[in-house]
């Protein structure tokens, strides 16, 4: 169980540097819709219109989703204007431009994204924007883009790292403990990552998109790689630190697995980013769509829906639209994420990619309360309680009132302890307030 003093050296241990910008634009994650789980490659002008329709229609853009995020594949493949040396949009695709639908985007009162590589293709081979930073950031910025997405593929041998940093989700050779001891070429103790190739690839974008009038919000994608996690904050808004999610079970998991040991990293500006929701995609079943939006809100990880809107089920969307956890992942005062409390299957720090922490917690402002998050990790129902002592936020009182996050059923005063008999891969999500 994680004491006071814990979350308060967790807390300490902040990037004293972030990356601010104007207006607001990235101190809380983002929300929004990305292309890329629902299309693929067969992304077109009117699927990015259809998708933000739609979010206005299903009543997402009133609760805060804002960015309508065009993947891969958007552009005339190999070539660059000859004259401009700009990225050229497809003109079967995108018949009007870029440009055109972000004007329509923008009308709906959205906000637009694209897609690019710190390499010179991108992941699918179309152009990237390694060497053309200035040139790319220009365009995007007078296209109307608000929104960057940088992967991390394309990389000539000139630009790869001196040294490997462990990505302890198979990338490189790990083993169950989330150590690497197959690492080659590790790096020193004092070496700086933010020095490395890695890094200096995503700063020129960042100082390119900086010298542009128009705001765009700089969402870093190397996958983990170079130890992100101790310069992506003074970097980007955002940062990958996991591979690819997959609509299964065991891939949520293991990224949520990998991400609760960076939560000391979340705070206003900058946010490790466990790449987009699943929810709605293959077999995941209500449970696991819950528990996997439930997480990624808690984590205050980037919220950006990647599937096709019109398609989702009452539960999904109700899922995806549950206001608890949506007023504590864009909470204005509390940057902190939830943390864990209690690994619960597992004794505390256990690195297990099919158990991750099961008992989370973090305050509310605008609730006025804790959120407290309860996981069944198990194959089978299990019960899990939550013992008000146990969790920091709550420590010193007895009583408190519970209200139900999924239902928003009054649950009373429930005194010392609450008990759930949760589904496999289910969670139970509470906010507790008022002592009584």
């Amino acid at each position: 169980m994680l004491t006071s003093l814990t979350i308060a050296v967790l807390a300490a241990a902040l990037p004293a540097d972030a990356l601010v910008r104007k207006d607001g634009v990235g101190r809380l994650p983002a929300l929004g819709w990305n292309s890329w789980n629902a299309f693929g490659c067969d992304v077109n002008a009117s699927a990015i219109l259809t998708a933000a329709n739609d979010i206005v229609s299903l009543g997402l853009k009133d609760l805060g989703y804002e960015y309508v995020n065009i993947d891969d594949c958007w552009s005339v493949e190999g070539v660059r204007n000859t004259t401009t040396q700009r990225i050229i949009p497809n003109p079967t695709t995108f018949p009007d431009g870029i440009s055109g639908v972000a004007a329509q985007v923008h009308a709906l009162g959205l906000k637009i994204g694209i897609y690019s590589s710190a390499g010179e293709t991108t992941c699918a081979g179309y152009p990237a924007s390694l060497g053309y930073e200035k040139v790319d950031a220009e365009a995007f910025s007078d296209w109307g883009i608000d929104y960057l997405k940088y992967d991390n593929c394309g990389v000539p041998s000139n630009w790869t790292d001196k040294y490997n940093a462990c990505v302890p989700d198979g990338d490189i050779g790990t083993n169950p403990n989330g150590t690497c001891p197959d690492l080659t070429d590790p790096a020193p103790p004092e070496y700086d990552w933010a020095k490395s190739n890695t890094s200096i690839r995503y700063d020129r974008m960042r100082d390119a998109l900086l010298e542009q009038s128009r705001t765009i919000l700089f969402s870093l994608c190397d996958w983990g790689n170079a130890a992100v996690n101790t310069w992506g904050k003074e970097t980007g808004n955002s940062w990958r630190m996991s591979g690819d999610i997959t609509a299964e079970w065991s891939r949520i998991a293991q990224i949520a697995n990998e991400n609760s040991f960076l939560m000391n990293y979340v705070e206003f500006w900058g946010h490790p980013d466990p790449d987009m929701l699943e929810v709605g995609n293959g077999n995941l079943t209500v449970e696991e769509n819950r528990a996997h939006f439930a997480l990624w809100a808690i984590m205050k990880s980037p919220l950006i829906i990647g599937t096709t809107l019109n398609k989702l089920s009452a539960d999904n969307l109700a899922t995806i639209k549950n206001k608890y956890l949506l007023d504590f992942h864009q909470d204005p005062v509390y940057g902190r994420p939830a943390y864990p409390y209690k690994w619960g299957y597992n004794p505390d720090w256990t690195f297990d990619p099919e158990h991750p922490a099961e008992y989370w917690s973090g305050p509310s402002s605008t609730m006025k309360g804790t959120l407290v998050l309860m996981l069944n990790t198990e194959d089978s129902t299990a019960t899990r309680t939550a013992v008000w002592n146990e969790i920091p936020e709550l420590m010193g009182h007895d009583s408190y009132r519970v209200t139900d996050a999924w239902s928003g059923k009054d649950l009373g005063c429930v005194h010392k302890k609450h008990s759930v008999s949760l589904k496999s891969h289910d969670v139970s999500v509470l906010l507790v307030k008022g002592k009584c």
